[in-house]
């Protein structure tokens, strides 16, 4: 393909990008720090922007392409890319180079600042790898979508696929030993790769497929323990041509976060196999292959309006089903099973409010709560204060993605204020 640049020539549409600045080493938001945009490679500052008590920086409009430029395969490249340089009192300098903008949509950028070593701070640049739509990548390698398992006694440790709190991310091919590996919380690895494999601009059911197949493909690979059978330290890679494309701390957009969120422990599978389906799948125009999902192709029948099943039916089968893992590791209830709202009672409601509580020491506008087991007005409040800090659709409803990403949260700041 060639490069057009931001626009290729024609009429200028409009993307927009929220971003949030926290604390790597205590998991704490940074307040006043300041965000500086250039288009990608250059010097001119286009916009600055400064977080709240939160950590958060207002939504920013910025250029993209046309929208059309992302609908159908071509040779006008459909996002625009920035250079994003993060500064604050007492941490690192931090730019993210090649932040992608799609038209109409919200970029989320998260900055994780580590407390600076000396006087002058050092300054760190993290590179957004091309999307695999529109840049060069290995074609996946086949492999079989039913893998065998080993004896109970081997590397099966599991009776059932169980969705893991973290994904060990090796950043090359499996046996490239000089690249390092990176821990990566199972959502936003799924949310990553979605990012990196399919736009954001498609039709929800076609994003969902595609979810679907993201998420089974990386649950084979755990369920199968694929890469630590052959003596291996990781559980994927981010190399295309064995597994899916992952850019480290690349921005995500909200569309794909929502629905990762929501479909996070749901897995396609068949009827008489314990494991998730080994979901292959190319893009269909440049890299063809002849087992498995064409993304282009499912685009196009997310525009004849099929759902997201019928989709996976036409390049899987139609014998497969979608099933939820029963467990989720890490976390220390599971979820209910009905959303919690104004007028709830119970112990589910406790849980909810000593978490926020807790979660509220780092992020203090969330407010204290009395842990009563009753969900009123102002346990409503707190929810929707975390829903808005943490990029979730603010509804006061602890419902099933509000659940996991609390629960998740909590994790992380108790586990923190441990150390």
């Amino acid at each position: 393909m060639n490069n057009t640049g931001n626009n290729g020539g024609n009429d200028i549409d409009t993307g927009f990008l929220h971003a949030n600045v926290i604390s790597e080493s205590a998991l704490v938001p940074i307040d006043n720090a300041r965000i500086r945009i250039t288009e990608r490679g250059s010097a001119d500052v286009i916009e600055e922007l400064t977080t709240n008590p939160s950590g958060q920086t207002a939504t920013v409009d910025l250029p993209a392409p046309p929208f059309e430029f992302s609908q159908a395969y071509s040779d006008n490249k459909p996002y625009s890319e920035y250079d994003l340089t993060v500064e604050a009192d007492g941490f690192e300098t931090l730019t993210m180079v090649g932040v992608q903008i799609l038209p109409s949509r919200r970029a989320l950028q998260n900055f994780f600042l580590f407390p600076a070593q000396t006087a002058a701070p050092a300054d760190e640049s993290i590179t957004i790898e091309e999307h695999t739509l529109w840049g060069v990548f290995p074609p996946k390698i086949p492999e079989a979508e039913v893998k065998p398992l080993p004896e109970t006694t081997g590397f099966i440790v599991l009776p059932e696929p169980v969705i893991p709190e973290f994904v060990i991310v090796h950043l090359g091919v499996p046996n490239d030993t000089s690249a390092p590996n990176v821990w990566v919380p199972f959502k936003d690895y799924i949310k990553n790769v979605a990012c990196c494999e399919i736009y954001s601009t498609w039709p929800d059911q076609t994003m969902k497929a595609n979810i679907l197949a993201i998420l089974s493909f990386t649950l084979n690979r755990v369920y199968t323990e694929w890469y630590r059978g052959r003596g291996y330290d990781f559980t994927i890679t981010n190399s295309t041509a064995y597994d899916h494309a992952f850019s480290y701390e690349r921005n995500i957009f909200d569309d794909i976060s929502v629905i990762v969120d929501e479909l996070f422990t749901t897995f396609i599978t068949k009827p008489n196999i314990r494991q998730p389906l080994f979901t292959q799948y190319c893009d269909g125009q440049r890299v063809m292959c002849e087992v498995g999902m064409h993304q282009w192709g499912s685009k196009d029948l997310g525009d004849r309006g099929l759902s997201a099943m019928d989709i996976l039916q036409r390049y899987y089968g139609y014998d497969i089903y979608l099933r939820q893992a029963d467990r989720v590791e890490g976390v220390p209830r599971s979820y209910p099973g009905t959303p919690l709202s104004v007028g709830s009672t119970g112990a589910d409601v406790r849980t909810i409010q000593t978490q926020l509580n807790a979660i509220s020491d780092n992020f203090p506008a969330i407010i204290k709560l009395a842990v009563d087991g009753i969900f009123g007005s102002k346990t409503e409040t707190a929810v929707r204060t975390f829903q808005d800090i943490f990029n979730l659709p603010v509804t006061g409803v602890v419902d099933f993605a509000t659940w996991y990403r609390i629960s998740s949260i909590y994790v992380a700041v108790t586990r923190m204020a441990e150390l």
